[in-house]
Formats: C-alpha cells, structure tokens, sequence
C-alpha cells in the first residue's frame, strides 16, 4: 500500500548535494515525490511509495550525503500524493 510523507531535513544539509543525492536515493528506492530547499536553511522532501520505501529513504536523510551534517529530521505522514517521478524543485 502507498503513502505519502512529508520529511523536514535540519542542520548543514544545503550547499552540500543533498537534494541531488536525495532524488538519486529516492530514484533507487522507487520513490516518486519531490524535494526543495527552503529559506530556514532545511531541506523539505515530500515521497510516495511503500511503507518499506520511505522507511528506507527516512533512514537515509538522517544520515544524507557525506558532507551534510544532519541535525533533526520531522516526519509526518500526508494525505496520498501521485507524482510522475521524483523531481529537484529550485
């Protein structure tokens, strides 16, 4: 079964690739969605996939790619989303 959740990722984590490697991670996993920067310095990932896949992905932006030093992460469960493909909003 889908779901869709909404992730808000803290600390040193724009200027560092995160959105980029994010899509790549998410593209791997079969994530479809969407991530942004926003203009507190966070970075806001919305995904579409299975309980098993955005576990996944969850489990990784706490981590993120090696130069991001991540400091919290807020996950909340939406209302279900269709997305194409995942997307790098700028």
């Amino acid at each position: 079964m889908l779901k869709t959740v909404s992730i808000l990722v803290k600390g040193k984590v724009q200027g560092v690739f995160y959105r980029h490697t994010t899509k790549e991670k998410a593209t791997e996993l079969g994530i479809t969605g969407e991530v942004r920067n926003m203009p507190d310095d966070t970075v806001h990932i919305i995904a579409t996939g299975s309980t098993e896949q955005t576990d996944k992905l969850i489990e990784w932006c706490k981590q993120g790619p090696p130069k991001a030093r991540v400091t919290g992460v807020i996950v909340k469960e939406l209302p279900l989303e269709s997305f194409e493909k995942f997307i790098i909003v700028r």
